[in-house]
C-alpha cells in the first residue's frame, strides 16, 4: 500500500512538473544547429508545465520572448521576456504559440529563432460524449416509415372479398335444391301412405268395391 502511494505521488509530481526539452539538442542555442529549430519543434508535443532548456554561454548570447510581429521582424528592442543568464529555462504557463528569438538581430535574421505551440488541456471530450448519445431521436424516424406500410395492407382484404362472394351465393342454391328434392319425395311418400291405409281399411271391412275403386277397377 505504501509503495502504491509513493508511485501515485511521483506520477502526480511528474505531471505537474512537465517535461524538459533541450532546444537544439547537443548543439544548444546556436546560429546553425544540425536541425532547424522550427522543424524540431514541429516534431514535438508541448503541454502546460513543460520547460525549454536553452544551452548557451552567458554574455555570448541571449533568448528573447517576443510578440508575433517582433518575431518576424527580428525586433530585439521590445521583448516580453529577456533571458541572459546562460543555460536559461522557460516554463509554459499557458497554451498557444510562443515566439523566441536570439538577442543578436543579425543571427535572428539568419534563422536563430523558434516558434513553439503549446497544446491546450483537453478536459471537454468526456463532457461532449453525452450529446453524442442523442442519436436516440433518430430511432423515432422509423416510426413514420411504418405508417405508410399500413395502407397497402388494407387493400388486400378488399380484393379477397369479391372472390369469396360467389361461394356464399352458391351455398343457398345447393340448399334450395336439396329442399326441393326432399319436398317432392315427401309428397310421393304421403300419397302412397294414404293409398295403403285405404286398402287396409277396405280389406278389414270386406268392401271389394272400395278396393276396385281405389285401383281403378
Amino acid at each position: 500500500m505504501g509503495y502504491l502511494l509513493i508511485v501515485l505521488i511521483l506520477c502526480f509530481l511528474a505531471s505537474t512538473q512537465g517535461y524538459k526539452f533541450y532546444v537544439g539538442g547537443k548543439d544548444g542555442w546556436v546560429l546553425s544547429p544540425s536541425e532547424n529549430y522550427n522543424h524540431w519543434a514541429e516534431r514535438m508535443r508541448f503541454q502546460l508545465n513543460d520547460t525549454l532548456f536553452f544551452k548557451y554561454k552567458k554574455g555570448s548570447d541571449s533568448v528573447l520572448l517576443v510578440k508575433k510581429e517582433d518575431y518576424f521582424a527580428c525586433n530585439t528592442s521590445n521583448p516580453v521576456l529577456s533571458l541572459t543568464e546562460g543555460d536559461s529555462v522557460f516554463t509554459f504557463d499557458r497554451s498557444g504559440p510562443f515566439f523566441f528569438i536570439t538577442g543578436n538581430a543579425d543571427n535572428c535574421n539568419k534563422g536563430q529563432k523558434l516558434i513553439v505551440v503549446v497544446m491546450a488541456v483537453r478536459h471537454k471530450p468526456p463532457q461532449q460524449q453525452p450529446p453524442s448519445a442523442s442519436p436516440s431521436p433518430s430511432s423515432a424516424v422509423p416510426v413514420p416509415t411504418t405508417s405508410p406500410v399500413s395502407p397497402p395492407t388494407s387493400t388486400v382484404p378488399e380484393t379477397n372479398t369479391p372472390s369469396e362472394s360467389p361461394k356464399s351465393s352458391e351455398a343457398p342454391s345447393d340448399s334450395n335444391a336439396s329442399e326441393q328434392k326432399s319436398g317432392s319425395f315427401g309428397v310421393v311418400c304421403s300419397t302412397w301412405l294414404v293409398l295403403g291405409l285405404s286398402v287396409l281399411v277396405s280389406m278389414v271391412l270386406g268392401d271389394e268395391k272400395m278396393i276396385g275403386f281405389i285401383f281403378g277397377g
